[in-house]
C-alpha cells in the first residue's frame, strides 16, 4: 500500500543562508505501515532528478518482493526542496507577487533538504529511523542528517556519494549550468524556459554518469559504413528530450547548486571531525568505475566514520550503477543489516 501526500508547513521555513520561504509544501510517499514499536522506518533520500516514488526509480531494491518491502517496513521518501515533483520549487507561486518564483527563488543547500526531512518526520510522528539510505545527492543528504541527528539514525547506507562535493563534480555541474544559461529563454520567466539548454546539460551529465564500456556495449554500430546519425548521437538526444519532458531547467539549475554546496565540514571543526559525530551502524558502497564519485571518496567516508564498513561493486554503468545493480546492492545491504541486527541482539543480551 502506498500513499502520496503533501505536507504544508504552517510556519516560515528558514534556509541555511538566512532567507525564508513561506507556504512550504513537501511532497512525499509512504509504503507500508508504521508498526507499534515505530522501529521499522526506512527513509530514502533521492538523487538529482528523481521523485518520491522510490518503487518506480529504485525497483529491485524497493518493491513488494524486494529487500525493502511494504510488508515489513514503513518506507518514506520525500521530494526535496526545489525539485519538480510537488515540493516547493522555482515554478511554485511566490506569495509576495502571486507569480512563479523562477530565478527569484532563494538558493538552498543540502542542509536545507535535511531540515525539510526533519519537519516531515516530526509531522509523521517518526522518532527513530531504522535505515537511512541514499545514493549520490541522496547520500549527501543522508550523511548530513546522520551528523545533525546522530541518535536518530540506527543504520546508515551511503552509496556512490561523498563528504564534500569535489572540484570535479562542481566543474561538471557548472558546465551544465553554462549550457542552461546559454539558452536565452531561461531568463524569459516561462515554465519551459531554458529547455534546450537543459537538454544539452543532460547530455553533459550522462557522460559523467556512464562509462566508456557502457557506451561501447549499448551504442556501438552494427555496420561500418556510417558517417553520420550514429546511435550514440541519437541516444544523447533521446535522453535530453526525455528529461525536458519531465523536468524544468530552473529546478535543475538550483539543485546542481545545492549539490555543489555539500561540505560536511562547513561551520564545523573539520570534515573528519564532522564525520566522527555519526553514531549509526554505517555501510558505505562505492562503484569501482564511478567517474563522478570515485571510490576514493567512499573510502574516505568509511575511514572517518567510526566502525563503518566499505563495499565496492563493479558496474559497466559507472555512477548510474547505484540505480541499476540492485541484485548486488540487495546482497550487500541485506547482509549488513542482518549482521547489524545480530550485533544489536548481542549488545542487548550483555546489558540485560
Amino acid at each position: 500500500m502506498s500513499t502520496s501526500s503533501i505536507y504544508n508547513h504552517p510556519k516560515q521555513f528558514k534556509l541555511e543562508n538566512g532567507k525564508k520561504l513561506r507556504n512550504l509544501q513537501i511532497a512525499y510517499q509512504t509504503y507500508g505501515k508504521l508498526n507499534a514499536k515505530k522501529d521499522n522506518v526506512i527513509w530514502v533520500c533521492h538523487a538529482l532528478t528523481a521523485n518520491a516514488d522510490v518503487f518506480e526509480w529504485w525497483e529491485g531494491l524497493f518493491g513488494q518482493n524486494a529487500l525493502f518491502n511494504p510488508n515489513e517496513h514503513f518506507i518514506v521518501c520525500a521530494n526535496v526542496l526545489g525539485s519538480h515533483y510537488g515540493t516547493t520549487n522555482p515554478l511554485s507561486t511566490n506569495p509576495v507577487n502571486g507569480l512563479p518564483y523562477y530565478l527569484a527563488f532563494p538558493q538552498f543547500s543540502i542542509r536545507d533538504f535535511v531540515a525539510a526531512h526533519q519537519l516531515l518526520s516530526q509531522h509523521l510522528g517518526i522518532e527513530q529511523i531504522k535505515v537511512l539510505i541514499g545514493g549520490s545527492l541522496g547520500g549527501q543528504q543522508s550523511v548530513e542528517w546522520s551528523i545533525i541527528e546522530p541518535n536518530r539514525i540506527e543504520n546508515l547506507v551511503l552509496i556512490a556519494t561523498n563528504a564534500v562535493h569535489s572540484p570535479w563534480g562542481i566543474a561538471f555541474n557548472e558546465s551544465q549550468r553554462l549550457a542552461i544559461t546559454t539558452d536565452r529563454t531561461f531568463f524569459a520567466n516561462q515554465p519551459n524556459g531554458g529547455s534546450k539548454g537543459l537538454k544539452t546539460a543532460r547530455s553533459i551529465a550522462l557522460l559523467s554518469y556512464r562509462t566508456y564500456s557502457a557506451y561501447g556495449n549499448t551504442q556501438v554500430e552494427s555496420v561500418n559504413e556510417k558517417t553520420d546519425n550514429f546511435r550514440a548521437s541519437s541516444y544523447q538526444n533521446y535522453q535530453g528530450e526525455k528529461l525536458i519532458n519531465r523536468f524544468n531547467a530552473y529546478s535543475y539549475y538550483y539543485l546542481t547548486k545545492a549539490m555543489d554546496s555539500h561540505n560536511v565540514g562547513r561551520n564545523r571543526k573539520s570534515i573528519a571531525d564532522a564525520l566522527k559525530l555519526i553514531k549509526a551502524n554505517t555501510l558505505v558502497i562505492g562503484i569501482e568505475n564511478d567517474f563522478l564519485f570515485p571510490v576514493s571518496e567512499q573510502k574516505y567516508l568509511a575511514d572517518q566514520i567510526q566502525g563503518a564498513e566499505l563495499a565496492v561493486i563493479n558496474s559497466d554503468y559507472g555512477h548510474d550503477g547505484f540505480l541499476i545493480e540492485t541484485n548486488a546492492l540487495t546482497n550487500i545491504i541485506g547482509t549488513f543489516l542482518r549482521e547489524s541486527s545480530n550485533k544489536k541482539i548481542i549488545k542487548l543480551q550483555h546489558t540485560a
